[in-house]
């Protein structure tokens, strides 16, 4: 059994400015993307894209752009719609308190797909054709976010047998009991293993939207594996079926995977890489 080494979340002082790991993490995860999509830019059928509708790494810098915004209002509306939307109706105003904590990822998603149909508009882009792009560029990203969760010493796992060589005690919890360490689960699950599952998916001709349609089965799928080992909200607890918010709101998006990937069967095949 292992104990949580509490980390100080503030990685670097200077002065009044105090440089957080989480903010690092988020760097982090956006140099991934940067990095990851200026390899997607080589692959087909980005690379043989001619004329107004070619892919260059201005058009990277930009889809970063719009989906960092994407990520942070969709991530906190999220939160304040799914997550305590009593609390935020009878105080408004708090929406806006981002130094609070509270953020969604299926709400960042939703931000994130709402900020990339509105680059594909701009750009004169197939939408799809934008999304299959950014799917398999995703994932890292999450896995560096669970990376400053488990500094942060938040959201931690459930109860776990003591005899687990990995069980961990979370003494933020307010209690000495061992735990999943669920932030490392979902770094593995959500994030590293998604990579390899998309990004080798993407590597053959897939057709129109199927690349996407994976990303949101796969990571519904997996997300909801991890909610069974991760400590639910306490404001929320388990919900109908004894379930969490979190697996509830993985259904939608697994039948949405399901749906689109049977919807892009019959749309012609692309050689999406």
């Amino acid at each position: 059994m292992l104990t949580y080494p509490q980390i100080d979340p503030v990685a670097l002082q200077l002065g009044p400015l105090a440089i957080h790991w989480y903010g690092l993490t988020y760097l982090a995860a956006f140099a991934l993307f940067l990095l990851l999509a200026s390899r997607r830019l080589r692959h087909q059928p980005y690379a043989s894209i001619t004329g107004p509708g070619a892919w260059s790494r201005k058009d990277v810098e930009d889809m970063l752009f719009y989906g960092v915004l994407g990520v942070i209002i969709g991530g906190r509306l999220g939160y304040c719609l799914f997550y305590k939307p009593a609390y935020y109706a009878a105080h408004p105003l708090e929406v806006f308190y981002v130094w609070q904590g509270g953020m969604s990822f299926h709400g960042g998603m939703l931000g994130v797909i709402a900020s990339q149909w509105w680059f594909a508009r701009s750009r004169g882009k197939p939408f799809w054709q934008v999304m299959d792009f950014v799917a398999p560029c995703v994932p890292l990203g999450l896995a560096s976010g669970r990376v400053g969760n488990f500094i942060n010493g938040e959201l931690w796992g459930r109860p776990a047998d003591p005899s687990l060589p990995w069980a961990m005690v979370f003494p933020q919890s307010g209690s000495l009991v061992p735990r999943h360490p669920s932030q490392v689960y979902q770094f593995l699950l959500e994030g590293v293993l998604l990579f390899v599952i998309l990004w080798l998916y993407a590597r053959k001709p897939r057709r129109e939207a199927q690349v996407s349609a994976v990303f949101l089965i796969g990571y519904g799928l997996l997300r909801f594996v991890a909610e069974f080992f991760r400590e639910p909200d306490r404001h929320l607890g388990l919900l109908s079926l004894g379930m969490s918010m979190g697996q509830w709101l993985c259904v939608p998006m697994v039948l949405a995977g399901i749906a689109l990937w049977v919807w892009g069967e019959r749309r012609p095949r692309t050689a999406h890489a």
